[in-house]
Protein backbone atom coordinates (compact mmCIF):
# COMPACT_ATOMS: atom_id res chain seq x y z
CA UNK A 1 0.00 0.00 0.00
CA UNK A 2 2.97 2.53 0.32
CA UNK A 3 4.74 1.89 -2.31
CA UNK A 4 1.58 2.00 -4.27
CA UNK A 5 0.79 5.33 -2.72
CA UNK A 6 4.61 6.35 -3.03
CA UNK A 7 3.94 5.69 -6.88
CA UNK A 8 1.12 7.62 -7.05
CA UNK A 9 2.95 10.80 -5.52
CA UNK A 10 5.86 10.84 -7.75
CA UNK A 11 3.08 10.43 -10.74
CA UNK A 12 1.48 13.42 -9.44
CA UNK A 13 4.34 15.28 -9.44
CA UNK A 14 6.08 14.15 -13.00
CA UNK A 15 2.19 15.45 -14.39
CA UNK A 16 2.69 18.84 -12.91
CA UNK A 17 6.29 19.29 -13.71
CA UNK A 18 5.10 18.70 -17.28
CA UNK A 19 1.89 20.74 -17.33
CA UNK A 20 3.88 23.78 -15.64
CA UNK A 21 7.07 23.54 -18.58
CA UNK A 22 6.88 24.96 -21.58
CA UNK A 23 6.55 23.00 -24.43
CA UNK A 24 9.68 24.12 -26.04
CA UNK A 25 13.10 23.04 -24.32
CA UNK A 26 15.57 24.50 -26.41
CA UNK A 27 15.77 28.22 -27.52
CA UNK A 28 19.23 28.22 -29.85
CA UNK A 29 19.21 30.43 -33.08
CA UNK A 30 22.99 31.00 -34.29
CA UNK A 31 23.26 27.80 -35.81
CA UNK A 32 25.00 27.56 -39.17
CA UNK A 33 22.08 26.60 -40.61
CA UNK A 34 20.09 29.68 -40.17
CA UNK A 35 22.55 31.93 -41.28
CA UNK A 36 20.50 34.89 -43.52
CA UNK A 37 23.07 35.54 -45.87
CA UNK A 38 23.48 33.54 -49.12
CA UNK A 39 27.14 34.82 -49.43
CA UNK A 40 28.03 33.30 -46.26
CA UNK A 41 25.96 30.17 -46.44
CA UNK A 42 27.82 29.87 -49.80
CA UNK A 43 31.20 29.94 -48.41
CA UNK A 44 30.52 27.41 -45.68
CA UNK A 45 27.76 28.86 -43.69
CA UNK A 46 29.82 31.28 -41.62
CA UNK A 47 31.26 34.78 -42.60
CA UNK A 48 32.86 36.95 -40.06
CA UNK A 49 35.34 38.78 -41.84
CA UNK A 50 33.96 40.12 -45.67
CA UNK A 51 32.75 43.28 -45.23
CA UNK A 52 31.22 43.51 -48.76
CA UNK A 53 28.64 41.15 -47.89
CA UNK A 54 25.24 43.38 -47.14
CA UNK A 55 24.26 40.56 -44.66
CA UNK A 56 27.41 40.94 -42.80
CA UNK A 57 25.98 42.38 -39.71
CA UNK A 58 24.29 39.40 -38.43
CA UNK A 59 27.58 37.11 -38.50
CA UNK A 60 29.83 39.90 -37.40
CA UNK A 61 28.71 43.31 -36.67
CA UNK A 62 32.37 44.94 -36.37
CA UNK A 63 32.16 44.95 -40.23
CA UNK A 64 29.91 47.45 -40.17
CA UNK A 65 32.78 49.72 -38.98
CA UNK A 66 34.11 49.43 -42.86
CA UNK A 67 30.63 50.51 -44.48
CA UNK A 68 30.40 53.37 -46.32
CA UNK A 69 27.27 53.00 -48.37
CA UNK A 70 23.11 52.98 -48.24
CA UNK A 71 22.05 49.99 -49.25
CA UNK A 72 18.78 47.43 -48.25
CA UNK A 73 18.64 44.08 -48.81
CA UNK A 74 15.69 41.12 -48.29
CA UNK A 75 16.44 37.02 -48.21
CA UNK A 76 14.54 34.58 -48.87
CA UNK A 77 14.31 30.71 -47.95
CA UNK A 78 13.11 27.75 -50.57
CA UNK A 79 13.08 24.00 -49.56
CA UNK A 80 11.08 21.32 -50.11
CA UNK A 81 8.03 21.07 -48.18
CA UNK A 82 9.14 18.92 -44.89
CA UNK A 83 6.18 17.68 -42.00
CA UNK A 84 8.74 17.94 -39.17
CA UNK A 85 6.91 16.10 -35.84
CA UNK A 86 7.25 17.35 -32.65
CA UNK A 87 10.52 15.93 -31.30
CA UNK A 88 11.93 17.79 -33.90
CA UNK A 89 10.26 20.90 -32.87
CA UNK A 90 11.17 20.64 -29.29
CA UNK A 91 14.98 20.06 -29.23
CA UNK A 92 15.62 22.41 -32.78
CA UNK A 93 12.96 25.35 -31.15
CA UNK A 94 14.43 27.89 -34.85
CA UNK A 95 12.38 25.61 -37.27
CA UNK A 96 11.08 28.13 -40.41
CA UNK A 97 8.53 27.23 -43.10
CA UNK A 98 9.82 25.29 -45.96
CA UNK A 99 9.40 29.00 -48.14
CA UNK A 100 9.49 32.11 -46.43
CA UNK A 101 10.74 35.73 -46.25
CA UNK A 102 13.52 35.42 -44.18
CA UNK A 103 15.49 38.36 -43.63
CA UNK A 104 15.26 42.42 -44.04
CA UNK A 105 17.77 44.93 -43.76
CA UNK A 106 19.09 48.56 -44.12
CA UNK A 107 22.81 49.35 -43.91
CA UNK A 108 23.28 53.02 -43.66
CA UNK A 109 27.40 53.47 -42.84
CA UNK A 110 28.53 52.08 -39.91
CA UNK A 111 24.43 51.43 -39.14
CA UNK A 112 21.94 49.18 -40.13
CA UNK A 113 18.24 48.16 -38.89
CA UNK A 114 17.32 44.55 -39.44
CA UNK A 115 14.48 42.64 -39.10
CA UNK A 116 13.86 38.80 -38.96
CA UNK A 117 11.00 36.05 -38.11
CA UNK A 118 13.18 34.04 -36.14
CA UNK A 119 10.78 31.07 -35.58
CA UNK A 120 7.60 30.09 -37.31
CA UNK A 121 5.99 26.58 -36.31
CA UNK A 122 2.74 24.86 -36.96
CA UNK A 123 1.74 21.29 -35.95
CA UNK A 124 -1.60 20.09 -36.45
CA UNK A 125 -1.35 16.34 -36.11
CA UNK A 126 -4.12 13.55 -34.46
CA UNK A 127 -2.17 9.95 -33.79
CA UNK A 128 -5.02 7.54 -34.65
CA UNK A 129 -3.14 4.77 -32.16
CA UNK A 130 -3.92 6.86 -29.24
CA UNK A 131 -6.74 9.28 -30.21
CA UNK A 132 -4.64 12.06 -29.13
CA UNK A 133 -4.75 15.45 -31.15
CA UNK A 134 -1.73 18.17 -31.12
CA UNK A 135 -1.91 21.64 -32.41
CA UNK A 136 1.14 23.77 -31.75
CA UNK A 137 1.79 27.40 -33.43
CA UNK A 138 5.15 29.21 -32.44
CA UNK A 139 6.43 32.16 -34.11
CA UNK A 140 9.11 34.79 -33.02
CA UNK A 141 10.10 38.12 -34.69
CA UNK A 142 13.56 39.88 -34.19
CA UNK A 143 14.18 43.51 -35.23
CA UNK A 144 17.64 44.35 -34.65
CA UNK A 145 19.74 47.36 -34.19
CA UNK A 146 23.23 47.15 -35.29
CA UNK A 147 26.44 49.14 -35.13
CA UNK A 148 30.30 49.16 -35.89
CA UNK A 149 32.80 50.70 -33.76
CA UNK A 150 36.07 52.60 -35.16
CA UNK A 151 39.02 54.74 -33.60
CA UNK A 152 41.57 56.33 -35.85
CA UNK A 153 44.89 54.88 -34.13
CA UNK A 154 43.31 51.53 -34.54
CA UNK A 155 42.47 51.50 -38.59
CA UNK A 156 43.15 48.18 -39.13
CA UNK A 157 40.75 47.05 -36.20
CA UNK A 158 36.61 47.27 -35.88
CA UNK A 159 34.34 46.49 -33.29
CA UNK A 160 30.93 46.08 -33.27
CA UNK A 161 27.26 45.75 -31.60
CA UNK A 162 23.89 43.91 -32.55
CA UNK A 163 20.97 44.66 -30.01
CA UNK A 164 18.23 42.52 -30.91
CA UNK A 165 14.29 42.82 -29.41
CA UNK A 166 12.00 39.71 -29.25
CA UNK A 167 8.21 39.51 -29.87
CA UNK A 168 6.76 36.65 -29.85
CA UNK A 169 3.32 34.32 -29.19
CA UNK A 170 2.79 29.83 -28.71
CA UNK A 171 -0.46 28.37 -28.45
CA UNK A 172 -0.37 24.91 -27.70
CA UNK A 173 -3.63 22.10 -27.32
CA UNK A 174 -3.45 19.12 -26.70
CA UNK A 175 -6.87 16.88 -26.49
CA UNK A 176 -7.77 12.91 -26.38
CA UNK A 177 -10.95 11.28 -28.26
CA UNK A 178 -13.14 9.53 -25.57
CA UNK A 179 -16.30 8.01 -27.30
CA UNK A 180 -17.31 11.26 -29.74
CA UNK A 181 -16.16 13.81 -27.10
CA UNK A 182 -12.42 15.64 -27.28
CA UNK A 183 -10.98 15.62 -23.82
CA UNK A 184 -8.45 18.90 -23.39
CA UNK A 185 -5.75 17.94 -21.60
CA UNK A 186 -3.28 20.70 -22.00
CA UNK A 187 -4.02 24.70 -23.24
CA UNK A 188 -1.28 27.11 -23.42
CA UNK A 189 -2.08 30.56 -25.35
CA UNK A 190 0.89 32.80 -23.55
CA UNK A 191 3.28 35.95 -25.51
CA UNK A 192 6.79 36.67 -25.13
CA UNK A 193 9.05 39.36 -25.06
CA UNK A 194 12.62 39.22 -24.98
CA UNK A 195 16.39 41.67 -25.68
CA UNK A 196 19.61 39.69 -26.55
CA UNK A 197 23.11 41.27 -27.74
CA UNK A 198 25.66 40.14 -29.99
CA UNK A 199 29.53 41.60 -29.77
CA UNK A 200 31.96 41.44 -32.56
CA UNK A 201 35.61 42.20 -33.66
CA UNK A 202 37.49 42.77 -37.07
CA UNK A 203 41.12 42.89 -37.77
CA UNK A 204 43.34 42.65 -40.64
CA UNK A 205 46.84 41.53 -40.16
CA UNK A 206 49.60 40.46 -42.09
CA UNK A 207 47.32 40.13 -45.77
CA UNK A 208 44.75 38.02 -43.25
CA UNK A 209 41.18 39.16 -42.23
CA UNK A 210 40.21 37.88 -38.40
CA UNK A 211 37.08 37.93 -36.76
CA UNK A 212 35.26 36.78 -33.62
CA UNK A 213 31.67 37.21 -32.71
CA UNK A 214 29.95 36.29 -29.14
CA UNK A 215 26.42 35.59 -29.99
CA UNK A 216 23.41 36.00 -27.16
CA UNK A 217 26.08 37.20 -24.74
CA UNK A 218 23.19 38.82 -22.32
CA UNK A 219 19.97 37.19 -23.38
CA UNK A 220 16.64 37.36 -21.43
CA UNK A 221 13.04 36.17 -22.50
CA UNK A 222 10.01 36.93 -20.76
CA UNK A 223 6.70 34.77 -20.72
CA UNK A 224 3.73 36.15 -19.34
CA UNK A 225 2.82 32.52 -17.66
CA UNK A 226 5.57 31.12 -17.62
CA UNK A 227 9.19 31.17 -15.91
CA UNK A 228 11.92 33.38 -18.06
CA UNK A 229 14.19 31.76 -20.56
CA UNK A 230 17.44 32.36 -22.02
CA UNK A 231 19.22 32.32 -25.31
CA UNK A 232 21.86 29.67 -25.86
CA UNK A 233 25.11 31.80 -26.06
CA UNK A 234 27.36 31.10 -28.86
CA UNK A 235 30.88 32.07 -30.10
CA UNK A 236 32.52 32.11 -33.63
CA UNK A 237 35.98 32.57 -34.94
CA UNK A 238 36.97 33.31 -38.01
CA UNK A 239 39.88 33.97 -41.10
CA UNK A 240 39.87 35.14 -44.59
CA UNK A 241 43.23 34.82 -46.50
CA UNK A 242 43.25 36.59 -49.56
CA UNK A 243 41.57 39.77 -51.61
CA UNK A 244 40.22 40.69 -54.78
CA UNK A 245 39.30 37.89 -56.44
CA UNK A 246 40.16 35.03 -55.10
CA UNK A 247 39.51 34.25 -50.92
CA UNK A 248 39.79 31.39 -48.64
CA UNK A 249 38.03 31.25 -45.59
CA UNK A 250 37.65 28.61 -42.53
CA UNK A 251 35.96 29.40 -39.33
CA UNK A 252 34.64 27.36 -36.10
CA UNK A 253 31.55 27.73 -33.95
CA UNK A 254 30.67 26.53 -30.65
CA UNK A 255 28.44 26.75 -28.04
CA UNK A 256 29.08 28.49 -24.54
CA UNK A 257 28.55 27.13 -20.95
CA UNK A 258 27.21 24.31 -22.09
CA UNK A 259 28.25 21.02 -23.57
CA UNK A 260 30.27 21.79 -27.24
CA UNK A 261 28.22 21.30 -30.26
CA UNK A 262 31.13 22.62 -32.37
CA UNK A 263 30.93 23.07 -36.56
CA UNK A 264 34.04 23.51 -38.30
CA UNK A 265 33.98 25.60 -41.79
CA UNK A 266 35.92 26.13 -44.73
CA UNK A 267 35.01 28.02 -47.67
CA UNK A 268 36.39 29.42 -50.90
CA UNK A 269 34.93 32.14 -53.51
CA UNK A 270 35.46 33.63 -56.82
CA UNK A 271 34.94 36.65 -58.33
CA UNK A 272 35.19 38.07 -61.80
CA UNK A 273 34.52 42.03 -62.15
CA UNK A 274 34.80 44.20 -65.49
CA UNK A 275 33.93 47.72 -66.20
CA UNK A 276 32.21 48.96 -69.16
CA UNK A 277 31.39 52.54 -70.41
CA UNK A 278 28.97 53.90 -72.90
CA UNK A 279 29.97 56.00 -75.90
CA UNK A 280 29.65 59.44 -74.21
CA UNK A 281 29.17 58.52 -70.96
CA UNK A 282 31.83 59.94 -68.57
CA UNK A 283 31.13 57.29 -65.95
CA UNK A 284 31.70 53.18 -65.76
CA UNK A 285 29.52 50.79 -64.86
CA UNK A 286 30.91 48.16 -62.52
CA UNK A 287 29.79 44.73 -63.24
CA UNK A 288 30.55 41.17 -61.68
CA UNK A 289 30.04 37.64 -60.95
CA UNK A 290 31.13 35.95 -57.68
CA UNK A 291 31.25 31.56 -57.74
CA UNK A 292 31.51 30.37 -53.88
CA UNK A 293 31.79 27.24 -52.40
CA UNK A 294 32.04 25.77 -48.55
CA UNK A 295 31.61 22.48 -46.54
CA UNK A 296 30.79 22.49 -42.83
CA UNK A 297 30.82 19.64 -40.09
CA UNK A 298 30.52 18.61 -36.76
CA UNK A 299 33.77 16.31 -37.12
CA UNK A 300 33.55 15.42 -41.06
CA UNK A 301 33.22 11.95 -40.26
CA UNK A 302 31.10 10.02 -42.89
CA UNK A 303 29.28 11.91 -45.85
CA UNK A 304 25.75 12.18 -43.73
CA UNK A 305 27.65 14.46 -41.19
CA UNK A 306 28.98 17.06 -43.67
CA UNK A 307 26.98 19.97 -45.25
CA UNK A 308 28.38 20.77 -48.99
CA UNK A 309 27.59 24.77 -49.85
CA UNK A 310 27.46 26.08 -53.45
CA UNK A 311 26.83 29.76 -54.26
CA UNK A 312 26.92 33.28 -56.33
CA UNK A 313 26.17 36.11 -57.29
CA UNK A 314 25.93 38.92 -60.04
CA UNK A 315 26.13 42.61 -58.99
CA UNK A 316 25.33 45.48 -61.50
CA UNK A 317 25.66 49.13 -60.60
CA UNK A 318 23.71 49.33 -57.60
CA UNK A 319 21.70 46.04 -57.85
CA UNK A 320 23.13 42.57 -56.71
CA UNK A 321 21.74 39.08 -56.43
CA UNK A 322 23.19 36.17 -54.93
CA UNK A 323 22.36 32.62 -53.93
CA UNK A 324 23.38 29.53 -52.26
CA UNK A 325 22.38 25.79 -51.71
CA UNK A 326 22.93 24.19 -48.18
CA UNK A 327 23.26 20.43 -48.90
CA UNK A 328 23.32 17.88 -45.70
CA UNK A 329 24.46 14.89 -46.52
CA UNK A 330 26.02 15.93 -49.76
CA UNK A 331 22.83 15.31 -51.13
CA UNK A 332 22.14 18.65 -53.75
CA UNK A 333 18.81 17.24 -54.79
CA UNK A 334 17.29 17.76 -51.14
CA UNK A 335 19.43 20.99 -51.21
CA UNK A 336 17.91 24.72 -49.19
CA UNK A 337 17.96 27.45 -51.43
CA UNK A 338 18.85 30.75 -50.05
CA UNK A 339 18.54 33.91 -52.37
CA UNK A 340 18.90 37.80 -51.94
CA UNK A 341 18.12 40.48 -53.58
CA UNK A 342 18.48 44.51 -53.14
CA UNK A 343 19.90 48.02 -54.17
CA UNK A 344 23.04 49.79 -52.68
CA UNK A 345 24.54 53.38 -53.38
Amino acid sequence: MKYRLSLLMWLIVITLAANGSLPIDSFDYAVPENNVSAIALGIGGMNLTDYSDPFASYGNPALLGFNNQTNFYVAYRLSDKKDYDFGEIVSVSNVLKANQFKYFTLNAGQFAFSYQPMASINISELDNTTNRSLYHDYKLDKMQFSAGITDKNLPNMTAGINLKYLTGRLVYLTERLEGSNLIRERFIDDKVKGISGDIGLYAQHSGGSYGISFYDVLSRMWWENYPSESIQRRVAAGAQYGAGSSKTYVGVQSKIAKKPETTYHVGYSYGMETETRSIGDDDSSTQGFDLRIGVYSHDFYGANNINLTLGGGYYYRIFRFDFSLNSKGLKLADSELLFSIGLGM
